[in-house]
């Protein structure tokens, strides 16, 4: 029963080396190293609280052993884990854990990923620089060890900062670096999941559609090449449904960005689940259901998601300009975020347009344009044409609209 579980896992198959290796475990208590592998397999099917109550046990079971590092390794794990779904007190213990038993055992890779949660709590205060200076020390240290996982997580990590920081183009090159790691098939499986869709992720926050494609048609392969897999599959659904939605695929999109919604619930990713439905709302808003926009934004919403600025447009549609000009000021006076901000910028001109405030829409075209500079991307030229075209044409200059919409369609 072991050895089929072990040889399960190394095909991917991870609803036998579940069955297996938890029948193995029921017949006689597992070794550490084999209780990771049914760890990692219960999170691959979305049993995360199952992950995590096994991870414990490997955890107490290497320290028994005197295996300290691979101990650290896995409360390491249990933290992150924790961490990402906001419990934040038990996450802070189990990090604490890992670098309590790492003490006496000299340079090892498991100091480095340790060095991660210092540089998440660097971008938690606004340190970028902070932040990328903690990731690349722990590239470093990944890199020197010869720790595949820990050098592809550690310049993803690095990458995405400096996108943050301003730094698109040399936050990119590090993601692409990341993502090759992924699609050579040299990092575990969860590593692997994390830096597909990390960097999609990132990737569509700047605006470039063409790497999130490329990489989201990468990311849809390693999935389907695992069949039981539920861990992901929502994120990778919902890149989908966003680039479906993007080529004019209404349908499609919203098929995709369901089954999303489904997936991501099943595997307890709220974030993801919270975007599907956001996107649903967005394909229903564009089709003209605005009551079955309305439930898909309402359910962002209870999510923890910004229903912006769909739902700011739809009530504009509805006709209702006050309060699509409330709620739109309302997201983007909040909103700090460059990338953000510019997601935001062409719903404002256009709610500005409609409510005869041109100088508003005006304003928010420049600073598109500013935004533009730093982040030179097809996507954004696209909508800063777009958006400008929209102003000229109000201002009464059709000349120069007919210019810049013509650039917005060939973009």
């Amino acid at each position: 029963m072991l050895q089929e579980g072990r040889e399960a896992y190394e095909r991917s198959a991870w609803a036998q080396a579940y069955d297996a290796l938890a029948r193995a475990d029921q017949q006689e208590p597992l070794a550490a190293e084999d209780l990771e592998l049914l760890a990692i397999s219960a999170f691959m099917l979305g049993r995360e609280d199952e992950q995590l109550q096994i991870l414990e046990r490997a955890s107490h079971g290497h320290s028994e052993a005197g295996e300290r590092r691979r101990a650290s390794r896995c409360a390491f794990w249990i933290g992150m884990q924790l961490a990402l779904r906001g419990e934040m007190g038990p996450a802070t213990g189990w990090l604490g854990r890992a670098q309590r038993v790492l003490e006496g055992e000299g340079e090892c890779a498991e100091q480095g990923y340790l060095l991660l949660p210092v540089a998440f709590q660097h971008e938690a205060e606004g340190d970028y620089e902070g932040a990328c200076a903690t990731a690349a020390a722990a590239a470093e240290i990944g890199e020197r060890f010869g720790d595949k996982d820990l050098f592809a997580l550690a310049i993803h990590t690095e990458g995405e900062y400096l996108v943050k920081g301003g730094k698109i183009r040399e936050g990119l090159g590090l993601l692409d670096e990341a993502m090759v790691a992924a699609t050579e098939g040299v990092l575990s499986p969860v590593v692997a999941g994390i830096v597909y869709c990390g960097v999609i992720l990132v990737c569509e926050q700047v605006f470039e559609l063409r790497r999130a494609r490329e990489w989201t048609e990468a990311l849809t392969r390693w999935c389907e090449r695992q069949p039981d897999l539920i861990a992901f599959t929502g994120r990778c659904l919902v890149h989908r449904a966003q680039i479906l939605q993007l080529q004019g695929d209404w349908s499609d999109a919203l098929a995709e960005a369901t089954l999303a919604d489904q997936r991501s619930e099943k595997a307890m990713n709220q974030a993801a689940a919270a975007r599907a439905c956001y996107l649903c709302g967005e394909v229903h808003r564009l089709r003209g259901d605005f009551a079955e926009a309305e439930e898909g934004y309402r359910k962002a919403s209870r999510l923890g998601s910004e229903p912006q600025p769909g739902l700011a447009l739809m009530r504009l549609a509805q006709g209702n300009r006050d309060g699509a000009s409330a709620s739109i000021r309302r997201v983007l006076g909040e909103t700090n975020d460059r990338a953000r901000r510019a997601a935001l910028l062409p719903a404002f001109a256009e709610i500005m347009l409609a409510a005869g405030d041109l100088d508003e829409a005006r304003s928010a075209c420049r600073e598109l344009e500013q935004i533009g500079a730093e982040c030179d991307t097809e996507m954004l030229r696209a909508m800063l044409a777009a958006t400008r075209g929209a102003v000229e044409l109000a201002a009464g200059e059709a000349v120069e609209a007919l210019v810049s919409l013509r650039a917005a369609s060939k973009a």
